[in-house]
């Protein structure tokens, strides 16, 4: 679909974004908080590691040196340090890792909310047996609500896990301030960022953030088996994961299998070998991300955004989360009246892949979307909610 761009900073240019994009000329996709697609920085990376591994068969001080560019590449984006960087294989490892390394302290309670995606919330009830003490903070109106913090973070808190974006609506939460209130009662503050880097603005730095775990997957046009584990240096002394591996050790190669030392960098948090062609292919879509660049995401989703919400209302749809743009991801999240993975196959014979979640269709673009495509994708999901196949099916609730 063309269409004229919703923001034109100098040097985006929708149409050129849109060509090197192929999977634009045949669907609207509106899954970008699931998996971005296949881009040309992205199919040069995995080209450049199938060369590689053709050629040299092992090349492995190679693709160790694009595992160090990968993480200096990513620390840029977030304002840290490459050696404030781990690089592990998804999300939950990283949850894994950094909790089983913070399970022998005194504290035992750790705060979480009912919008944390599960494998950060199932890996914290894992750790329940070691003697860890949840604490939810909930979902209310659709949202989280900072004041609800304060009566669940004490001086027994450990960690405060806080999703920066709801996986169900993309609703933002402040880190920043919930960051100081568990810092004000000695607690760490963890974000699973994997919802908002890439569309949203991430300084560890200024929001005082201890832990950070994402991935590019989502929003930075990867591929599964890539994620990253943010460690504020100065707390990188306390981490000794029980969940680990070879790559953690000072010295990679020592081989001594009764040796259990800690790399002085965040490597101490990895585990075992990387995915090598994954690593290739994050570069390629950090430097799709690097080169449009965050704010101007931002600037440009917005607008698409407005305009789901605006279409949803028109068609009668129900939204679930806030309508204010300013507030959110791109995700606008409509409430399905059957199950929504039933609507989510409907949609796709339409040509809109758009992602369920539970209750949910969610409705994402990225920059490289259109007015037009946001349209389209809305009147589509007024179809099939209104399908005798999708409304004799039980919802998913």
């Amino acid at each position: 679909m063309d269409a004229t761009p919703t923001y034109d900073p100098n040097g985006f240019n929708i149409h050129s974004w849109r060509r090197r994009i192929p999977a634009c000329e045949r669907l609207v996709l509106m899954n970008n908080c699931s998996q971005t697609p296949q881009c040309d920085h992205t199919r040069m990376a995995a080209e450049r590691y199938l060369e590689s591994w053709s050629r040299e068969v092992m090349d492995w001080d190679r693709w160790e040196e694009e595992v160090d560019a990968l993480k200096k590449d990513f620390a840029a984006f977030i304002n840290a340090s490459p050696d404030e960087i781990a690089t592990l294989t998804s999300v939950s490892e990283a949850t894994a890792v950094l909790v089983s390394a913070l399970t022998l302290k005194q504290r035992k309670r750790i705060v979480l909310t009912e919008a944390e995606f599960p494998c950060v919330a199932h890996i914290i009830l894992a750790h329940g047996r070691y003697g860890l003490e949840p604490a939810w903070v909930s979902v209310r109106d659709e949202i989280l609500h900072l004041e609800d913090y304060d009566r669940l973070i004490d001086e027994s808190t450990l960690l405060v896990s806080a999703t920066h974006a709801y996986y169900q609506n993309g609703y933002v939460q402040d880190i920043a301030a919930i960051a100081q209130k568990a810092h004000d009662k000695g607690a760490f503050i963890f974000v699973d960022a994997y919802q908002s880097a890439g569309v949203v603005p991430i300084d560890v730095k200024a929001m005082d953030i201890d832990f950070l775990a994402t991935g590019t997957l989502k929003w930075m046009f990867g591929v599964p088996g890539i994620a990253f584990l943010y460690a504020k240096k100065e707390l990188l002394p306390l981490l000794e994961p029980a969940h680990t591996g070879w790559f953690g050790r000072t010295d990679v190669f020592a081989f001594n299998p009764k040796l259990l030392d800690w790399h002085p960098t965040a490597k101490r948090l990895e585990t075992g070998t990387w995915p090598v062609p994954a690593v290739y292919i994050a570069r390629g879509g950090l430097q799709v991300v690097a080169e449009v660049g965050v704010d101007t995401i931002q600037a440009v989703t917005r607008p698409l955004s407005a305009r789901l919400i605006e279409r949803g209302r028109a068609n009668g749809l129900k939204l679930y989360g806030t309508d204010d743009v300013t507030q959110k991801t791109p995700i606008t999240s409509f409430l399905c009246p059957g199950d929504s993975h039933v609507a989510q196959d409907l949609m796709l014979k339409r040509g809109v892949i758009a992602p369920a979640r539970g209750p949910v269709i969610r409705l994402a673009p990225h920059f490289y979307n259109t007015l037009e495509e946001c349209d389209y994708a809305v009147d589509a999901l007024a179809d099939v909610y209104r399908e005798p196949e999708l409304l004799a099916s039980t919802p998913r609730h």
